[in-house]
Parts: structure tokens; sequence; C-alpha cells
């Protein structure tokens, strides 16, 4: 399924899959470090799914994404 970028920012970015029961979030941490996560609502024909992941720079946060948006980390 499809990603769409919804939300850009200076501390947060954000993806909604197209079907509105999932989401990706990156943030930069204040370490220099960034937090991948990814959550699946309730309402999802899959159910509740959520993972977090964090790495040491943007490349591989991107990297994370992107294979979360092919791949559901929590299937």
């Amino acid at each position: 399924m499809d990603y769409e970028r919804t939300t850009v920012g200076d501390e947060i970015d954000e993806w909604t899959r197209e079907d509105g029961h999932a989401t990706i979030r990156l943030r930069e941490r204040a370490d220099g470090s960034y937090a991948v996560r990814f959550d699946r609502l309730h309402q999802a024909p899959a159910g509740r799914g959520y993972a977090f992941e964090t790495v040491g720079n943007r490349a591989a946060a991107e990297q994370l994404i992107n294979d979360w948006q092919t791949t559901d980390p929590v299937d």
C-alpha cells in the first residue's frame, strides 16, 4: 500500500498509509540519532501494530522508512 508524506516539520516528518490505518514517523533525537516508529491502528484489518527503532543517521532512517512502507514491520 502507498504512503503519503502528511507532515513535514523541523522536528517530525510523518507518512500516512493510503487507507489511513497506519503512520510512520521520523524524528531527530537530541543526541543526533533518529527515531523511526510505525503505528497501525486497532481498526486496521490486521489489528493494532507498533514498531520502533533508533538509527545513527538520516540515511539509515530513510532506508528503514522505505523498508517499512513496503513490508509491514509487525506482520
